[in-house]
């Protein structure tokens, strides 16, 4: 028998005087947005994998404020993700390669997002969803998640 394991993500929400930052990928022949988001590597602990991915397909380094929450999404191809969200705050932009799938850094309001969503142009709902927790308040402390410091390591 097959064990079913979901794939685990992670996503940063940033936001900063009013608009959240969205990446621009290549998705087929289209561009579609989202914010920045990938898979955890081995080895790699929640956070150390969205400082990563964020710097990775935006450029910026970021401080992680709140643990946001544990999304999870079945795409349309029947994989099911496990996104862990945080919200975070820009520090700097850096001098960084990004993805080649990326395209553009945006900064975007919620109804530019909104907008986004009724084109048909959000990579997943959960970009959306996102937001909306954003804007309504939702966050949790970050030691709600029980990681260590470091990367174990495989024997």
């Amino acid at each position: 028998m097959t064990r079913w394991r979901p794939n685990t993500t992670v996503a940063a929400v940033i936001e900063q005087d009013g608009r959240f930052l969205l990446v621009e990928e290549r998705q087929g022949a289209s561009t579609v947005f989202n914010q920045p988001a990938g898979h955890l590597e081995a080895g790699e602990t929640l956070i150390g994998a969205v400082h990563r991915e964020t710097l990775e397909e935006s450029g910026w380094s970021i401080d992680i404020d709140h643990y946001l929450g544990l999304y999870i999404n079945e795409a349309p191809n029947g994989v099911t993700y496990h996104s862990h969200s945080f919200l975070a705050t820009p520090r700097a932009v850096e001098t960084h390669t990004l993805d080649s799938v990326i395209i553009g850094v945006h900064w975007f309001t919620p109804q530019d997002i909104q907008t986004l969503q009724h084109q048909g142009r959000l990579r997943s709902p959960l970009v959306l969803r996102r937001i909306q927790d954003t804007l309504a308040g939702k966050r949790y402390p970050l030691d709600l998640i029980n990681e260590p410091p470091y990367a174990p390591t495989r024997g």
